[in-house]
């Protein structure tokens, strides 16, 4: 392997490591802000704090799915490069030639 294609791939695992935690830093206030917003705008702070807390919370359950989809998407990729069939092991070249006849 080449020095540059390690680098490259170096900056690209610092590139997902990154985003993973902007990603949850990032949907944790939208959802802290939002319910803020609904509790304190809309309803003039009379449902204080629930909204808050429970738009915080879909913030942070929406940060680690989105940290769970990155990383299975990942796998995927990282399973792509490798030589080994994935899932079905059948021959799919074989039986289309075995359609035919």
């Amino acid at each position: 392997m080449s020095m540059e294609k390690k680098d490259k791939e170096f900056w690209r695992g610092m590139y997902t490591m990154a985003t993973v935690g902007l990603n949850l830093v990032v949907a944790t206030f939208l959802g802290l802000g939002s319910g803020w917003a609904i509790d304190n705008k809309l309803f003039h702070g009379r449902t204080s704090p629930w909204f808050t807390l429970i738009f915080l919370l879909f913030g942070i359950i929406a940060g680690f799915k989105n940290i769970f989809q990155m990383t299975k998407g990942g796998l995927d990729k990282a399973g792509d490069d490798k030589d080994e069939p994935k899932g079905d092991f059948r021959d799919k070249d074989r039986d289309e030639e075995d359609k035919d006849s």
